[in-house]
């Protein structure tokens, strides 16, 4: 039979057909979103752009309060100190046996730190305990016989009351008993003697071990095994004077030479800023504890002490460090008051704040105004001498937008 190709077109399904009605029928349900999405994504695209713009302000420096650019009266250079430091020694000359330390080691106060060779010292302290132990021997046989011839002195006095023995027996009985308690007491003064010398050599056997003076760290190996070392100079170079150099942190301070003739800016406990040479970005606060009464005719300059108002293990001794001394009266006002253009000043009701430049983004801050008086103001908390204020800012001004300087 054969085929009917016109039929067989017939039954054929048009998938092209299919596809655009079902576009069409797409397009027509979900049209409303298509449009919606396509106002959101232009929204974004602008608010893109425009928040990538720098807004173009007018700024104002703050000018620091009268005096020196950082409010010091006086600038001046020196050194740290440790005021607590020792170059520690043994008592009695000798050969070092044991170093029990190294440079940097915390020791606490009476920490052992050393040993000298002790086999000389050690045999007399044998020797002294030898001594004592046969006087306390002495000493126990005179109270031995003592007491023997007590007793014999009582039965000769019975005796001779009795006049069975002669009178000259008592005697010699009497006589006995006086010598040996003579000697009784010359034998506890030998005893107190020994106890005495066998105490001196034990404090021999300690004096060869050098101790810490105080709780400090080590900052000097001055000996080695091997060597000897004697509290005075002696046998030339090859004697050491000292084992070890020893600092207390917690007395480090710092001494800078004024010259007299500005000294008469310096008062007790003054506010002091520090500067260590080494690390120059570090601004520590200190305070003057005191001035040496004295002065050195030479540099002509008057000694000044400074307390550090914390410690920190970075501030090490001898290092450079620069001070600036700072008016007591300015420091009992607050530092914070400054003058800035009226303009500056953004009100929000009792609320006051001003917009600051970091880095060329904008930040807003909380201020305490004072009085006005030709176009400015006194904010006497949250500003200081340097910040960068905006004049007149633009109602668009948003915290982290970015600046850009009217004319640059």
């Amino acid at each position: 039979m054969p085929l009917d190709k016109d039929a067989l077109a017939s039954l054929r399904i048009d998938r092209e057909d299919d596809s655009n009605r079902y576009r069409e029928s797409f397009l027509r349900r979900h049209r409303r979103w298509i449009w919606i999405t396509a106002g959101v994504l232009v929204a974004v695209l602008v608010l893109m752009r425009w928040s990538g713009t720098a807004v173009e302000v007018q700024t104002a420096v703050i000018e620091a309060p009268e005096g020196s650019a950082d409010g010091s009266v006086l600038n001046a250079t020196g050194y740290v100190v440790a005021r607590r430091l020792a170059t520690v020694s043994s008592k009695v000359t000798g050969r070092i046996d044991e170093v029990l330390f190294e440079e940097g080691t915390k020791v606490a106060a009476g920490q052992v730190l050393a040993r000298l060779d002790m086999s000389t010292a050690r045999a007399e302290y044998v020797v002294a305990q030898s001594d004592l132990a046969a006087a306390r021997k002495r000493l126990r046989e005179i109270e031995v016989r003592l007491a023997e011839a007590r007793r014999n002195r009582d039965r000769n006095q019975s005796l001779v009351a009795s006049k069975l023995v002669a009178q000259s027996v008592l005697d010699a009985s009497e006589a006995e008993v006086g010598a040996l308690e003579a000697r009784l007491d010359a034998e506890h003064a030998n005893v107190k003697v020994a106890e005495s010398s066998l105490a001196l050599q034990q404090q021999a056997l300690d004096d060869h071990e050098v101790r810490a003076p105080f709780a400090g760290v080590v900052i000097s190996k001055d000996a080695q095994p091997g060597e000897m070392v004697s509290p005075m100079s002696a046998g030339g170079g090859y004697t050491r004077t000292g084992v070890a150099t020893i600092v207390d942190m917690d007395s480090r301070e710092i001494e800078v030479d004024v010259n007299e003739a500005y000294v008469n800016r310096v008062h007790g406990t003054q506010r002091v800023q520090a500067v260590l040479d080494a690390y120059p970005d570090w601004q520590i606060p200190a305070h003057v504890i005191g001035i040496v009464p004295t002065a050195d005719r030479q540099k002509a300059t008057v000694k000044v002490r400074i307390a550090f108002d914390g410690l920190d293990p970075r501030i090490l001794p001898d290092m450079g460090v620069k001070v600036s001394f700072f008016d007591p009266e300015a420091m009992a006002k607050d530092e914070s008051e400054v003058k800035v253009p009226e303009k500056a000043i953004v009100r929000d009701g009792d609320a006051s704040r001003v917009w600051i430049v970091v880095d060329n983004k904008a930040s807003a801050r909380e201020v305490r105004t004072g009085e006005a008086r030709d176009g400015e103001v006194t904010v006497i908390s949250g500003l200081k001498g340097g910040d960068v204020v905006v004049v007149d800012p633009p109602k668009r001004l948003r915290d982290g937008a970015t600046v850009k300087l009217k004319g640059a």
